[in-house]
């Protein structure tokens, strides 16, 4: 194989995306987290608007994640290391935007530490399993986690800006309650998602307790 084919074969157009997608996280976190450079204008502008650009930027980079795979599912790209590197980059993106939010203020540090624990957790027990030759398959408890940390993260960034200030004490307060139930039932489904993967590899780490094989 030339140098050529192998270039070809490991930047597909998914895994050029997906490389994209984790090189733009750095940019998401500078938005979010640093003052408003002052030859960009007025930093009164800036105090509207910021917090709905950093929440714009961390959607585009959420929705890619579909981009990717679709890519390599019809163009019959799959590759190894975008089976690596396509929920490594979701990992990176969610821990750098709990992360942001704990810095800010905004979210409770035991939040973030549960989450990003999970991600840790599941991603051992992944690999155990993987040595011993067994797949643990994934449920629907983590796609709709996914979801519910994207959408929870998106109104944690939006609810104290300036703009949903200025709608009034009322409307402010909605969405921040709304903010908050979002936040809570990501974090149920979080738990339940890590319950069903250690019930899933429980035979693998020695204490069967569930009779189902596993894939």
């Amino acid at each position: 194989m030339s140098d050529q084919q192998h270039y070809r074969q490991v930047f597909t157009a998914a895994n050029t995306v997906t490389m994209a997608r984790i090189v733009l996280i750095p940019v998401f976190v500078f938005l979010i987290l640093e003052p408003w450079p002052a030859w960009l204008g007025d930093p009164t502008w800036a105090v509207w608007f910021k917090p709905w650009v950093a929440a714009g930027v961390f959607a585009l980079l959420a929705l890619t994640d579909g981009v990717d795979g679709y890519l390599a599912r019809s163009r019959n790209e799959i590759t190894t290391l975008g089976k690596f590197l396509d929920p490594l980059a979701d990992k990176i993106l969610v821990t750098a935007a709990l992360l942001a939010l704990v810095e800010l203020g905004t979210l409770p540090a035991w939040i973030a530490l549960v989450i990003i624990s999970r991600e840790f957790l599941v991603s051992g027990l992944r690999m155990v399993a993987s040595a011993e030759g067994q797949v643990i398959a994934a449920s629907w408890y983590g796609k709709i986690k996914t979801v519910m940390q994207i959408i929870a993260v998106l109104l944690f960034i939006i609810k104290d800006s300036q703009a949903i200030i200025e709608m009034g004490s009322p409307a402010a307060e909605v969405v921040n309650i709304v903010a908050w139930i979002v936040m809570v039932v990501a974090l149920i489904l979080t738990l339940l998602s890590l319950a069903d993967y250690f019930l899933k590899s429980s035979a693998v780490l020695g204490m069967p307790l569930n009779k189902k094989k596993l894939d």
